[in-house]
């Protein structure tokens, strides 16, 4: 997910080199099959398919997005949202650790800024986000909130967190449920870029280490938390997916949500254009796995439940400058320029800075000058729910609350 989240241009294409290097193809072979165990999730009863809805609310946000707890109330998008991942925690010396505490836990809210228009006061046990998330929580009794740990930019830690998967469990535990805030948060979320393989860091802990740390995460959490992960969407043979045990680990989560976004980007600086979270398919994809639909499909070929999956959505979308052509394809001559970084803007930006004008692959681009860019939008969003219910999907997720637009658009066309 776009955190900081994908690598910057170059970077990602010595990353692939590396992660070949360094890995090897005898990391990546073998599929596994989902099987039982006795540390497995819990079988709870099931609402209808589709009908989780995760959204991600960043802790940075509060700063230069100046996006905070109170807009996912005023959006509009509490009322749609049944969990809130809270991204996100570090991992440090083979533990969960706080990302930023003053965000989190210290900074004051006023009356206007805050949730319930009460002021903290400078006495009070706990403020910032957390607080927040406790009284959001108390307007929307129904409304789940997790702990993400890692990400894009925190995930190396997780090597020396597989060294000893008991031990991380019980860190994680020991600060998800600080008594201080334990009444937050209803259980914890894995995001883990990527399991022996290769993110911003690479990964050489077996492709059995994923599912021994979500089997301590599970054993140390137990039934009555929620156990989540975000897992990669590359299904190509060989790819990410096959890295690590996701079948295997299936049966100690309560979902998987698959970063079904961030497939193509000017990380490719001269492109070819194309969108970055495609549905399906299209004639000239760049690389024939690469959309959600085929993520899917491997996901579920591995015995991974269909209600396990959540279909994730952008609220942003990728793209490049210097481009010519309209339709996907084109040649670039880098990365288009974004509010706060290059080749990527959020969707109520993009909506009327460069606004969807074709569509491809169950997705939106645009082209306006000699930029071109990719996103969703309400409509192509609409046809992903679709898709998402007809698969018995157990629900969409999205990174992430800030890049909708303050009325909540994209948002209400999840269904």
């Amino acid at each position: 997910m776009p955190r900081p989240h994908r690598p910057r241009a170059p970077f990602r294409a010595l990353l692939a080199t590396a992660c070949t290097a360094v890995l090897g193809a005898g990391l990546l072979a073998g599929a596994g099959t989902a099987t039982a165990d006795q540390n497995a999730a819990p079988k709870a009863a099931e609402a209808q398919a589709g009908s989780r809805v995760v959204g991600y609310f960043t802790e940075w946000g509060v700063y230069g997005r100046n996006y905070h707890v109170k807009n996912v109330e005023t959006s509009g998008s509490a009322n749609k949202l049944t969990h809130i991942n809270y991204a996100f925690g570090n991992v440090q010396g083979g533990k969960c650790t706080m990302g930023d505490a003053y965000a989190a836990t210290d900074k004051a809210y006023s009356a206007d800024q805050s949730v319930d228009g009460v002021a903290d006061t400078w006495d009070q046990p706990l403020r910032g986000n957390f607080n927040q998330l406790r009284k959001l929580k108390k307007k929307h009794p129904n409304l789940k909130v997790l702990w993400s740990f890692g990400g894009w930019t925190w995930s190396g830690g997780f090597t020396e967190a597989a060294k000893n998967p008991q031990a991380f469990a019980q860190s994680c535990y020991d600060l998800v449920e600080n008594s201080k805030w334990a009444d937050v948060f209803d259980g914890i979320d894995i995001d883990w870029e990527y399991p022996n393989a290769c993110g911003l860091s690479c990964d050489t802990s077996g492709r059995a280490a994923y599912k021994n740390l979500m089997s301590a995460v599970r054993a140390k959490f137990g039934s009555n938390n929620l156990v989540t992960a975000a897992i990669p969407a590359d299904a190509s043979s060989g790819g990410k997916i096959d890295a690590a045990d996701y079948a295997g680990a299936a049966q100690y989560v309560d979902w998987y949500n698959p970063m079904t976004y961030d497939f193509f980007g000017a990380w490719d600086a001269k492109g070819p254009t194309a969108p970055h979270s495609p549905l399906s398919s299209y004639t000239g994809i760049p690389k024939a796995e690469y959309h959600s639909q085929a993520t899917i499909a491997k996901l579920k070929g591995l015995g991974i439940p269909s209600d396990k999956l959540l279909l994730g959505i952008g609220f942003y979308g990728r793209g490049w400058t210097g481009v010519t052509q309209k339709a996907p394809g084109g040649t670039a001559t880098g990365p288009a320029q974004g509010t706060y970084e290059q080749g990527i803007d959020d969707y109520k930006v993009l909506k009327t800075k460069c606004p969807a004008n074709g569509t491809v692959g169950g997705t939106a681009y645009a082209h306006c000058g000699t930029n071109w860019w990719s996103y969703d939008t309400p409509a192509t969003i609409a046809g992903k729910m679709n898709y998402k219910n007809q698969q018995g999907l157990g629900g969409t997720f999205f990174w992430e609350l800030s890049g909708d637009t303050t009325n909540g658009e994209l948002i209400k066309a999840i269904n």
